[in-house]
């Protein structure tokens, strides 16, 4: 299938590693300008080398004709950090086509512990700066009738997750905007969608299973083994997996899909 976006600029927030990396690495295999975004300024510049060989100038794939990618360090919780980055690939590549919205995942920890900074914490991380980042792009997105924007978000939205109180409340709250804005936008042609990972293999998903596991006092194996069996495809999904469900959301036939929250979790969330 042709995704129709080769030579569309994409802002991919957090994208030095985990799964904002497999969306822009699945992005750029389409022919897309990317923006690597994150804090770690050698981290981008050695992802955006990565990308250019396998995609840029001279690459064998005639497909990406017209790729490009650029390394931008920024603080995305900070409003600086995100006009910075905003501007920059604006400036670098052209008008921002496609806006994955990612970020990092706030602590574990219980619902009947959490703190008004905490509560505070979950919106600081997960709800203002990806308000922030639509807010800049949105505008031009509508004037010129085509956009898409993606927020990587998590099985809790569907389900809350146990142990992570913050991250269900935040992108709980987060998931709200994003449907609201959704049924405003549809006449510009612009689409807002959220993609839910289940158990990706991730540094992220075995930072927690290695807090599982010491909470509980037993193994990162075998914390991962139970976590397995409750998977019906009985695996840890790949990053590449969530990336190419990603950069289907982002395309042009996927115009007609709005307002939708798609998981992507081998089936662990059992509800429709």
């Amino acid at each position: 299938m042709d995704l129709g976006i080769a030579g569309k600029t994409a802002l991919v927030a957090a994208s030095t590693g985990g799964l904002g990396l497999a969306v822009a690495r699945a992005l750029a295999a389409e022919g897309v300008r990317v923006a690597i975004v994150g804090r770690r300024r050698d981290r981008a510049k050695e992802i955006v080398g990565e990308l250019q060989a396998a995609y840029g100038t001279g690459a064998a794939d005639i497909s990406t004709k017209g790729f490009d990618a650029v390394a931008i360090e920024a603080d995305l919780t900070t409003p600086e950090g995100i006009e910075s980055a905003v501007e920059q690939t604006v400036a670098d590549l052209g008008p921002i086509d496609i806006l994955v919205l990612n970020g990092p995942g706030p602590k574990p920890g219980a619902a009947a512990t959490l703190s008004s900074d905490d509560i505070s914490a979950a919106f600081d991380l997960l709800v203002k700066p990806q308000h922030a980042l639509v807010s800049h792009v949105l505008p031009g997105m509508r004037e010129r009738r085509w956009g898409r924007i993606l927020a990587i978000g998590s099985s809790g939205v569907t389900a809350p997750l146990p142990n992570l109180a913050v991250s269900n409340t935040g992108r709980a709250a987060l998931a709200g905007y994003l449907k609201t804005l959704a049924a405003e936008v549809a006449l510009d042609e612009v689409t807002v969608n959220l993609l839910l990972p289940g158990r990706i293999a991730t540094d992220r998903v075995t930072q927690l299973d290695h807090a599982a596991a010491k909470r509980r006092d037993t193994t990162l194996e075998d914390i991962q083994l139970e976590s397995r069996k409750t998977i019906p495809a009985r695996r840890y999904g790949e990053p590449a997996e969530f990336g190419a469900a990603a950069a289907f959301l982002c395309s042009a036939p996927a115009s007609y899909i709005t307002g939708v929250a798609l998981r992507c979790d081998g089936g662990l969330i059992r509800s429709l």
